[in-house]
């Protein structure tokens, strides 16, 4: 009799408790994050980096996966969603996805991965102190301008005009054209510019350099830009005009070099403000975080079939050279 009150004891303690587990259990909440791209293909780098630090997707983490798919007019619909669905944080990766994710929500918190004006597009008023619901990292840098153009005449070394391709479209960009044409002065160097407000345009623009004398052009990335790389890398073969890619991930696509931080790595390094985040930081007391290592990236395959020898001594310094 008494074995048998110890197990309806037990039994009944046993179906109080269970309840608490469950509940205990189901209270733990699986942090979801929207991830706002233009769909080029960086979600891979952005998982790794959420795996080094312990997050699987769909055990201990949830995405929201949202991509414009190139078209920036569709980022704030996309940012919209995102907000709807209050998910925990918003990593938006380049200008228009963070301009549309900072319209769309002044609560939910906002990591940039590429923007390369944070300051100048007003999503933050300075970088060290960003405040607000926005942080992250910016691929800004004071002295990338003038460094991909000095790198590229040493590259051309009878460079007598240099060409500037980018997407006036894209807001954030004209800094960079700026810093372009500054260092383009100081070097004695004649710069045009080209702007094309869609791929419809750019094929009459390369035809444009040909017969301006660009001896050698510089690409500022955009989503556009991106999509249609393959189509200036044909053009710029047509017209033998050798190519400054924006990062090393465009030189498949026919440019000659690139000088820059790693793309893939940008998008690594933003888990580590998730996770920052979602262990209680606030956006504001994370500083927003410049490029500290520069990669050259050389693609000899390129250069030999535009004719073009890239100078050994310039060779030597690369950090990667694709032959």
């Amino acid at each position: 009799m008494i074995e048998r009150r110890v197990f309806l004891a037990a039994a009944a303690g046993a179906l109080l408790t269970a309840p608490r587990t469950a509940a205990a259990q189901q209270s733990q909440k699986v942090p979801r994050i929207g991830f706002l791209d233009a769909g080029l293909g960086f979600g891979p780098p952005f998982l790794d980096g959420l795996r080094e630090l312990g997050y699987i997707e769909g055990k201990s983490i949830a995405i929201e996966w949202r991509h414009a798919h190139a078209r920036a007019e569709r980022f704030p619909e996309l940012a919209a969603e995102l907000t709807r669905l209050n998910v925990d944080v918003i990593v938006a990766a380049n200008n228009p996805a963070a301009s549309a994710a900072r319209d769309a929500t002044k609560t939910i918190p906002i990591v940039m991965a590429i923007v390369t004006d944070p300051v100048g597009l007003g999503l933050v008023p300075s970088l060290a102190r960003p405040a607000g619901n926005i942080t992250g990292l910016t691929i800004q840098s004071p002295e990338l301008s003038g460094k991909r153009l000095q790198l590229l005449k040493e590259a051309v070394p009878r460079l007598t005009r240099v060409g500037v391709l980018w997407d006036a479209n894209e807001p954030g960009r004209r800094a960079l054209v700026t810093e372009t044409e500054a260092a383009a002065a100081r070097l004695g160097l004649p710069l045009r510019t080209y702007e094309p407000r869609g791929p419809g345009e750019i094929e009459g623009m390369f035809t444009a350099m040909a017969k301006e004398g660009v001896g050698a052009l510089i690409v500022y990335g955009s989503s556009m830009l991106y999509v249609h790389r393959g189509t200036i890398g044909q053009l710029a073969a047509k017209h033998h005009i050798p190519m400054m890619g924006p990062a090393p991930e465009w030189l498949g696509a026919g440019f000659v070099m690139s000088y820059s931080p790693s793309l893939n790595d940008m998008f690594r390094r933003t888990a580590y403000f998730v996770d920052k985040i979602l262990k209680g930081a606030k956006p504001a007391d994370l500083p927003i975080e410049q490029p500290s290592t520069f990669v050259l990236v050389l693609n000899l395959k390129v250069a030999r079939a535009l004719g073009l020898t890239i100078p050994p001594a310039l060779q030597a310094r690369a950090d990667q050279v694709i032959d």
